[in-house]
């Protein structure tokens, strides 16, 4: 086939009426569109029929991490110039693949330059199809196990030595791992933490927070987690740190602790995965597991609000290959179905720019560590890693999604509260006097 980047750029731009932001390298050499931009690169015409069968999302996203396709130049200024042909159109806007004729003529030439049938099979990365209910204990095992079983030495790669897999918090300067030992004494001193104080860690991926409040603020942690790859590794660290006798690790869902009261309880990261349908019963158990003036630290995405929140649709690329049954709700949702279940919203602070930052760290780490990544796991899944990572930093910035920490209290019988006057006194640190 000769010359078919030109072929593309003129179907896209004819189907989009406008020009296209990136230029394109086909899989025959030809290459198309404006000079200088970044360059989506084209390598198998299998990536065209991707799109065929599954158009939008989906699509790209096989073949991206089928390697089908790439970017070439910026990653951020890529997605950023795609963004509004992909993700950011109003769907009054979007073509009608069977209604509007653009449609319908775009399908017609893509089959014409996307060579001989069948469609090719999903990459091996994406999760199978599901079934049944929503958020059973075996089904969240399924897709924690999927997003964090992937290898401990990824991770690592990833997530720099202090292995905390939430936002970090930043101060002007300093390392990622300064930034994240910084969130997690945020977290100790809102719950304000003291000698021998019960902490639960509800998903405490690989014990970061439990090493931390345990060494730093004497506290005696429980850490929780779904993944047994997790729950490894942070044993051994707790081991290493010499902290058995503060620090217990478990493979364990959160609905099946029963050991309480505690006198604080931290969720960081972790109630992402939770859903609507089980967030109530979340809240309740958490509650329950509370001693009356005990402290809650939700750590946690934020979505802006729909117009229609019937109709809010999950993102096809992060349920099919990175969170599994993932949900995102309004930070005002959450702090309803939290305060139904008895507690008492205390403060709420904004860390959405913390996270981009954070995030690009990530990414940084995981382009210079490239070959090591895709041998502790696989190219397919280190490409989904630096596509989610990249794209989520973006959405960050532009104020699409938002990461919120929640401190919360279980009254007392009478309503105390056990908080100071000066609620924010946590804000200035030793570091910061």
């Amino acid at each position: 086939m000769a010359d078919a980047a030109s072929r593309l750029t003129a179907l896209a731009e004819e189907s989009l009426s406008q020009p296209l932001p990136v230029r394109i390298r086909a899989w025959d050499g030809s290459e198309s569109g404006p000079p200088g931009a970044p360059v989506l690169v084209i390598r198998r015409r299998r990536a065209l029929r991707r799109l065929l069968w599954k158009p939008g999302e989906l699509g790209l996203a096989r073949a991206w991490v089928a390697g089908d396709i790439d970017i070439e130049g910026d990653l951020y200024e890529a997605l950023g110039r795609l963004a509004g042909l992909l993700w950011d159109r109003d769907p009054e806007d979007s073509v009608h693949p069977v209604r509007d004729p653009r449609a319908r003529a775009f399908a017609r030439g893509l089959l014409r330059i996307a060579g001989p049938w069948p469609p090719p099979a999903p990459p091996g990365e994406e999760v199978r199809r599901r079934s049944g209910p929503l958020h059973t204990r075996r089904r969240d095992r399924q897709a924690v196990s999927h997003h964090y079983d992937v290898g401990n030495d990824f991770y690592a790669l990833v997530l720099g030595p202090s292995l905390v897999y939430s936002c970090a918090y930043w101060r002007d300067g300093g390392t990622l791992e300064e930034a994240q030992r910084d969130k997690l004494d945020l977290v100790c001193r809102k719950l304000a933490l003291r000698e021998g104080d019960r902490l639960l860690d509800v998903g405490c991926g690989w014990g970061s927070m439990a090493i931390h409040a345990a060494r730093h603020h004497g506290a005696r942690v429980t850490g929780i987690t779904l993944s047994r790859e997790q729950a490894a590794l942070a044993r051994k660290r707790v081991a290493d740190e010499g902290l058995t006798d503060r620090v217990e690790i478990r493979v364990q869902d959160y609905r099946d602790v029963d050991d309480g009261p505690y006198d604080a309880i931290s969720s960081i990261g972790m109630a992402e995965h939770v859903g609507s349908v089980r967030y109530r019963e979340y809240a309740d158990d958490l509650y329950a597991l509370l001693k009356p003036g005990g402290r809650l630290l939700n750590h946690q995405i934020a979505r802006r609000p729909e117009k229609d929140e019937d109709a809010y649709r999950i993102d096809a690329f992060i349920d099919a290959y990175v969170f599994p049954d993932g949900e995102l709700a309004p930070l005002g949702r959450t702090l309803t179905l939290l305060e139904e279940a008895g507690f008492e919203a205390r403060d709420v602070e904004s860390l959405r720019e913390h996270y981009a930052l954070t995030l690009r760290r990530w990414v940084a780490n995981l382009e210079q560590h490239w070959e090591r990544a895709v041998r502790a796991t696989s190219p397919g899944r280190a490409r989904v890693w630096r596509l989610y990572m990249a794209a989520s930093a973006l959405s960050f910035e532009h104020n699409q999604i938002g990461v919120n920490q929640i401190l919360a209290v279980r009254p007392t019988d009478d309503g105390g509260s056990g908080m100071p006057l000066r609620a924010r006194r946590w804000t200035a640190s030793a570091g910061d006097a």
